[in-house]
């Protein structure tokens, strides 16, 4: 069996922001952008990696959804407890100086993890965890 990822969904609540997150800060490509009836779905990813995408989408667009579980969705958005994504990159420090340096919320430094990685966590502008690890 031969599988890959290709793509992830991250929601967002503002996709200028997720798109100025994503493009310019992490300095991913913009593959798609698509709306329909008001919202947005941005696939992006990075430029040497072109099979690996996320899509950012619009957490509450499922017409089933009720009023109290879009209250939901968005209330453990906001607290950072709903989606998250691990990237990786080989210099941690410089990627996390970068990011920190652009006004990206900082929610863990650089550490050693007991379980075997490196890493930082940031959130995105919807309060998506946004993790990334040192490849070793």
């Amino acid at each position: 069996m031969n599988v890959t990822i290709h793509s992830s969904f991250l929601p967002h609540t503002d996709p200028d922001a997720s798109l100025a997150f994503y493009r310019d800060t992490l300095g991913f490509e913009v593959r798609n952008d698509v709306g329909y009836g008001g919202m947005r779905w941005i696939t992006v990813g990075p430029a040497d990696q072109p099979d690996t995408s996320i899509v950012l989408h619009p957490p509450t667009a499922n017409p089933g959804i009720t009023d109290d579980e879009r209250r939901i969705i968005l209330e453990l958005m906001a607290k950072g407890s709903y989606f998250g994504v691990n990237l990786a990159t080989p210099d941690l420090d410089d990627t996390f100086a970068k990011l920190a340096g652009s006004g990206a919320e900082v929610v863990q430094e650089p550490t050693e993890q007991p379980y075997g990685v490196r890493d930082c966590a940031f959130r995105d502008p919807a309060g998506n965890m946004i993790r990334i690890q040192q490849l070793r």
